[in-house]
């Protein structure tokens, strides 16, 4: 059974999702930099009344993952309040500047977020080497890693996906993300043997905003169902 996780922006784009028949969500705000923290009032919003299983990216500001401490001080805040949400999984991803993993304070998020799952975000993509990245974030106890396989999109990046997968021989969750669709998908998963997929499955309205779109996420959730 492949898990899809979709990237929604908002409450309304978790409604679309949820409407589609998705399970899971990836909240943020301000996906057109990428994600950041949702507002709180969002978070309770999918946990609670939607009932979704909520994954909450937890990123103060938009640019690297080299944080300062009063950065990452308030990273830990909002991990806290993503607890008192009943959160099911916060998203988050720390980096030194010569590109390698910022394991003390991963290792710290891990313990901080318990019995919330860790998920290490795409900042994974950036990392210098990942096969040892790889290991790093395992032995600080993430529960998956979300990535398009150090490539511009997961397509593109399948073959250090399926790499990724047989390394981490299911120590670790390898969620592939970005550029996934209902027409890509399934070549994904069967090329790289990912257990989840992440899609955001946006469109943009007429003012410019994004939103998670109803029958994209209807259509990718089916061509995932048929696979045996």
């Amino acid at each position: 059974m492949i898990n899809v996780e979709i990237c929604c922006n908002s409450v309304e784009s978790a409604r679309n999702a949820k409407a589609a028949g998705a399970k899971r969500i990836e909240l943020c705000d301000n996906l057109e930099v990428g994600g950041l923290t949702p507002p709180e009032n969002a978070i309770e919003e999918c946990v609670r009344k939607l009932k979704l299983r909520t994954h909450v990216l937890v990123r103060p500001r938009a640019g690297d993952f080299c944080y300062s401490q009063s950065e990452y001080e308030m990273i830990k805040r909002q991990v806290e309040m993503c607890s008192r949400c009943g959160v099911h999984a916060v998203v988050v991803g720390f980096l030194h500047e010569d590109g390698t993993i910022d394991v003390e304070r991963t290792r710290e998020i891990v313990r901080i977020a318990a019995p919330m799952q860790v998920t290490f975000h795409r900042a994974f993509d950036e990392c210098t080497e990942p096969l040892a990245s790889l290991e790093q974030i395992i032995d600080c106890g993430c529960h998956r890693i979300l990535t398009s396989g150090c490539a511009a999109s997961a397509e593109t990046g399948i073959p250090m996906l399926h790499q990724l997968v047989e390394k981490a021989a299911g120590r670790i969750v390898i969620l592939a993300g970005a550029g996934i669709t209902p027409q890509n998908a399934v070549e994904i998963i069967t090329k790289t043997n990912v257990s989840e997929i992440h899609g955001s499955c946006k469109r943009t309205l007429p003012d410019g905003r994004l939103i998670t779109d109803e029958e994209t996420v209807r259509q990718l959730i089916d061509v995932v169902k048929k696979l045996k």
